[in-house]
Parts: C-alpha cells; sequence; structure tokens
C-alpha cells in the first residue's frame, strides 16, 4: 500500500493505494478521520483483488489544510472527489463514504454520472440542518465534530461513538485523527451547514439513477436507522438498509471481514 500525493485543483491531496488492478473503488474517510482508516480494506483480500484508492480530504491526514475554508463544505469537498477520480482515471470507480464522506458522496453523485454504484454508511440524507436532530441521535459527544478546538479527552469522547457500546477496538487512531485535523475544517463545515449551503440530499437519492448500498452497523451510537428505513430511496441496494452485527459506526474497522464482503457483493451485481 503506497502513501501518494496528487493536486486537484491547486490543493494538495494524499492517498492511499492498493496492489490489486479490478474494479476501481474510491474511499471516503468521515469528519475529522484520514484514508489510513480503510487499511483494513486495503491491506487484505479486497485491497489485492481491487484498485482501492482512499483520500485524506483537505485538512485532513497527510493533506495540505484548504487554502480556503470555503473548500471546507459539502459542495468544496464534493469537487475534490469528483476531480480526484476524474485525475486518477477513476471516475467510473465504485464511491464509498462513511458518515461525512457518505454525504460528500451524495453531494457528488448527480457530477459522476459513471460511477456505477454508491455505498454509504453511518450517513442519514438529509435536505435541511434542521432535519440533522432527526438523521442522528442526541449524543452530545458528536458536538466535538463541529469544533475548531478539541482538547485530548473531547476528542477521545467522540471516538468512543465510533465504536458500538462495549466495543474493544482501540481508540488510538481514532483520536490521533481527530487531534491531527485542521479546527477550521469543523468549524467552517459547521458554518456551511447551519446556512444550507449543500444539495438536498432527499432529492438526491431519490432520483438516483445508480444502485445505492446503504450499509448500518447494529451497534450504531450516532445514524437512526428508523429513520434511514423512513426514506424514498428507489435504487436502494436489495431493497433494504443492510445490517452488520457486532459493528457501530465504524464497521470497516469492527467487522472489515463482513464490511468487505457486502462490498465484493455489491460490486459483483454490478458486473453481472
Amino acid at each position: 500500500m503506497d502513501e501518494q500525493t496528487i493536486s486537484v485543483g491547486g490543493q494538495g491531496i494524499s492517498y492511499l493505494g492498493s496492489q490489486g488492478d479490478g474494479r476501481a473503488v474510491v474511499f471516503l474517510h468521515g469528519n475529522s478521520c484520514s484514508a489510513r482508516t480503510w487499511r483494513p480494506l486495503l491491506h487484505g483480500a479486497f485491497g489485492r483483488r481491487f484498485r482501492c484508492l482512499a483520500l485524506d480530504l483537505p485538512g485532513h491526514g497527510h493533506s495540505a489544510r484548504a487554502a480556503d475554508n470555503a473548500q471546507y463544505s459539502l459542495p468544496g469537498y464534493a469537487a475534490i472527489l469528483a476531480g480526484f477520480a476524474e485525475s486518477l482515471d477513476a471516475a467510473d470507480a465504485v464511491v464509498v463514504g462513511w458518515s461525512l464522506g457518505g454525504h460528500i458522496a451524495l453531494e457528488a453523485a448527480p457530477a459522476m454520472p459513471a460511477v456505477p454504484g454508491f455505498v454509504i454508511f453511518g450517513t442519514p440524507p438529509v435536505r435541511s440542518a434542521e432535519q440533522l436532530s432527526q438523521g442522528f441521535l442526541p449524543i452530545p459527544a458528536t458536538g466535538v465534530g463541529f469544533t475548531d478546538a478539541v482538547s485530548e479527552d473531547a476528542a477521545r469522547s467522540f471516538a468512543a461513538c465510533f465504536t458500538a457500546p462495549g466495543s474493544t477496538l482501540p481508540l488510538d487512531e481514532f483520536t490521533a485523527d481527530i487531534l491531527a485535523t485542521d479546527g477550521a475544517a469543523r468549524a467552517s463545515m459547521f458554518a456551511s451547514v447551519r446556512d444550507g449551503r449543500f444539495a438536498d440530499q432527499l432529492a438526491i437519492i431519490a432520483s438516483l439513477r445508480q444502485p445505492l448500498a446503504i450499509l448500518h452497523g447494529e451497534g450504531e451510537q450516532l445514524a437512526n436507522l428508523d429513520y434511514i428505513r423512513g426514506l424514498n430511496i428507489p435504487s436502494l441496494w436489495r431493497g433494504e438498509v443492510q445490517l452488520i452485527a457486532g459493528a457501530g459506526h465504524a464497521p470497516h474497522q469492527e467487522t472489515p471481514a463482513q464490511f468487505a464482503d457486502l462490498l465484493e457483493q455489491f460490486i459483483a451485481e454490478l458486473d453481472e
């Protein structure tokens, strides 16, 4: 697995790639995380089979901070995603988005018609900032994700929301990524969402032509499953949300084998 850097619209973007040469798969991490969260997929059999590309969003991981804080928004990140895929000859990649990454994938979907299918998890689609209180469960620690300055204790509390209750998954890597993220990325994202500067995601999923897989850890502490199940999603893969036992908000880390198996099934059905 190699770490490389590419310029996308003048923005330095760091990314990880796997050794596989099959269908391209682009991975988008969550708020205050980084591309290294996908290493269980990239290091394993999935990464040896598929051409995996996992980018660090601006201000996250090893990517440069945004020159303009307006880039720290769903439209800004969506432009990075589309440009990244185009630059690496992966415009026809399957796009997998976790949490914030899922919202970015939906924002970018209308501009990425060659994508054969999308996978999101930990991502309740909304049409307004007011709907966030319906899409997410009332966990106080989630406020850290929209705060500029974050203490180590606050970062660890936020990271603890990523896993299922009682999980033994270490939180050190999540915590380190949260602390390393540009605080302006969190604060500016909050401001842009509050001001309604993002697309109507409910309209996007209602008209999406490509299959949309929605995965959900049974121990999810952040995204509201009942809310997601009540949405109108004509292209929903297999007609229902796919539950993953033994996982919370981060099934790619908690149960990587089950997560990879679902991705492989989704890709296989796209190719039928």
